[in-house]
């Protein structure tokens, strides 16, 4: 059992990791979700919600000194932080960790974006940044999951696991990019662990909220690592001490076996889940399901009822209020939406299956789509419940006008290791989300550098394109979502 704290312990394994000393498999996995990232942050740059959170960004004034999508001049890099967390969250299409049910690119990424940016780091940097937020994020995350529950008890108890250690992972993020030793990561945990906050309650029931947690959380990874870097210093016992983290959030109640075993030996980066869809992972199985549906010959008019068989644990956010998941008044809301997913799935999405198009303002009040979605119930199903959470599964059930009675079921989330989505896939996902706004020449420069980050000499000149984007020129007509 080792002498040093769980942050000690962080810190020791920031510190000591190089960029060599990171497997192939984690650098090329942090490639992707840059890539991954920037693409999404650039969809959103049309929504409302990012058009505030960049208008209040640049109310703010200071040092110009890093890149954000959709504002041309460079901001503090906090600030940039902030815009291009709440981009990359607000559409739902970011990656997903599981079991935890943890998003963590959509902090780490733009942390270490706009820090590399202001540091002149290097590629290999800022891939090595990546990775042991990432990591971190995660390894805090499964602290909080509860094996016999098969939940996290941050959900459980209301709380966004995904802003709270999103903002831990993000400044040993920062941290390690301004040079900071195991001492400087032990404090900025310290420090931004009187930062990181995120309630869920507009999961259920509505309002934009959630799209501001992974920029805020950014935001506070930033300036905690700055606050370190002038003399303020936090608690070594952060994570586990009597008035700690887990405390705090959990009632202490959490594993910190999760945080220390194999650290630096074995990384959870790669099997974080890429998403094909742009709405909430709990949905997405629902979306596949109903595409086989369809795939059968299933059309909305031969339906007389369906029946989403989902994790128990999912109805409070895809299934109830049912009245409200099935009259969703906005894209935003659909997202969360069981009886939504399954009318993308049936009528024909975009993309990989469904895309950025598919979820408007107009669609969620689409007549036809509205009829539809008063015919879906969302129900527990107990094989669903069995596998959660280290699969997002559904079971629908089809009983048509003739009486037939028809059953899909999809057991395993697509773009994770059991089925993953290809390199070409994901660059598809990029291109159609960095070019409803980019120039074309602009999206196959930034997918190279991408590519090949590890050996980009200056990070500053792969997001320089961000910043010349225009969202008010863009061929994209959603609105919320």
């Amino acid at each position: 059992m080792s002498d040093l704290t769980l942050a000690q312990q962080l810190g020791e394994f920031a510190a000591g990791t190089s960029f060599d000393d990171l497997p192939e498999a984690v650098v090329d996995s942090v490639r992707k979700r840059v890539l991954d990232t920037v693409g999404i942050a650039v969809a959103a740059a049309p929504l409302e919600t990012s058009r505030a959170a960049r208008a209040w960004a640049s109310s703010q004034g200071g040092r110009p000194v890093a890149s954000a999508v959709g504002v041309p001049e460079r901001l503090p890099a906090a600030l940039s932080a902030f815009v291009n967390g709440v981009l990359a969250h607000s559409l739902d299409y970011d990656d997903t960790h599981l079991p935890s049910v943890l998003h963590p690119s959509a902090t780490v990424v733009p942390v270490a974006l706009a820090v590399a940016e202001r540091e002149g780091a290097s590629g290999a940097e800022l891939v090595r940044a990546i990775a042991l937020g990432l990591e971190t994020c995660v390894r805090l995350g499964m602290a909080g999951y509860d094996e016999a529950a098969k939940n996290s008890t941050f959900f459980e108890h209301g709380q966004h696991a995904t802003s709270i250690c999103g903002a831990m992972g993000g400044v040993v993020a920062a941290t390690v990019l301004m040079k900071g030793d195991a001492k400087a990561v032990v404090d900025g945990l310290g420090v931004t662990a009187s930062m990181a906050s995120g309630i869920i309650e507009a999961n259920r029931t509505g309002g934009t909220v959630k799209r501001m947690h992974c920029g805020w959380a950014a935001h506070a990874a930033v300036s905690a690592a700055e606050l370190v870097a002038f003399g303020l210093t936090g608690p070594p016992t952060v994570l586990e001490g009597r008035f700690g983290f887990y405390q705090a959030w959990l009632h202490g109640e959490f594993d910190a076996s999760a945080i220390s075993d194999g650290l630096g030996e074995t990384w959870a980066v790669p099997d974080i889940f890429f998403k094909p869809y742009p709405a909430n992972h709990f949905t997405h199985a629902a979306v596949d399901a109903a595409a086989r549906l369809r795939e059968q010959g299933v059309t909305p008019d031969r339906v007389e009822r369906l029946t989403l068989g989902v994790p128990a644990p999912n109805l409070r956010t895809i299934g109830e209020p049912i009245e409200v998941k099935r009259t969703p008044e906005t894209g935003y809301m659909a997202q969360f939406s069981g009886p939504y997913a399954v009318a993308v799935g049936l009528l024909g999405g975009s993309g990989l299956g469904a895309g950025v198009e598919d979820y408007t303002d107009e669609l969620a009040q689409d007549p036809q789509r509205r009829a539809l979605m008063a015919k879906v119930d969302v129900v527990p199903d107990e094989r669903c419940t069995a596998i959660f959470p280290t699969q997002f599964p559904a079971v629908l059930t089809a009983r048509l006008t003739d009486g037939t009675e028809l059953v899909e079921e999809v057991l395993t989330t697509r773009g994770g290791p059991q089925r993953p989505l290809s390199f070409e896939e994901l660059t598809s996902k990029f291109r159609a989300n960095a070019g409803r706004t980019l120039a074309e020449s602009q999206v196959e420069d930034l997918a190279r550098a991408c590519a090949e980050l590890e050996t980009c000499p200056d990070v500053g000149a792969v997001l320089a394109p961000l910043t010349t984007v225009d969202p008010h020129t863009t061929n994209d007509t959603t609105s919320e979502g």
